[in-house]
């Protein structure tokens, strides 16, 4: 875990890769919870029997679920402190290069690309790539932006 002091420390780190999060297992209650959260029961997410004979073998992760891991596995990379809140403001470009298989395991890799400066605090954009172990492409590549405020 990478500890910022502020602004100053965090614009010092630009263009870092600053590290990786511990690894998540993603299992198909996790999967099930999302698709009943979001009403996107496609087969290829929710049921296994149908899926071991589908192009994966097995049930796969939504890639808006991936996605939506973000925040918790940004947090176990770095803590950025001196302000009064954080909030994820949105984000750039994304793609999902690879499907993430239930009972496969992720982590979040995340590079400091830019800080502009406001009058209340700053925007922080950050390029996260979630890879899959094992995995030769990664799950999920996305710019990923933070307003951080003073």
């Amino acid at each position: 875990m990478r500890v910022f002091e502020g602004l100053d420390q965090v614009s010092a780190a630009i263009g870092e890769h600053v590290g990786y999060s511990d690894w998540m297992e993603i299992t198909q209650e996790r999967v099930d919870a999302f698709a009943d959260a979001t009403g996107d029961h496609q087969w290829i997410h929710v049921d296994p029997a149908r899926a071991a004979e589908g192009p994966y073998g097995t049930t796969i992760a939504h890639g808006y679920l991936t996605l939506s891991l973000l925040p918790v596995l940004g947090n176990r990379v770095m803590d950025i402190r001196g302000f009064s809140m954080m909030i994820n403001y949105g984000l750039g470009k994304v793609r999902f290069p690879a499907p993430v298989p239930v009972g496969s395991r992720i982590r979040a890799g995340v590079e400091l690309t830019s800080l502009d400066r406001k009058p209340s605090g700053a925007q922080l954009t950050t390029l996260v790539t979630v890879e899959i172990e094992g995995g030769d492409r990664p799950a999920v590549v996305a710019e990923a932006i933070r307003l951080m405020v003073e």
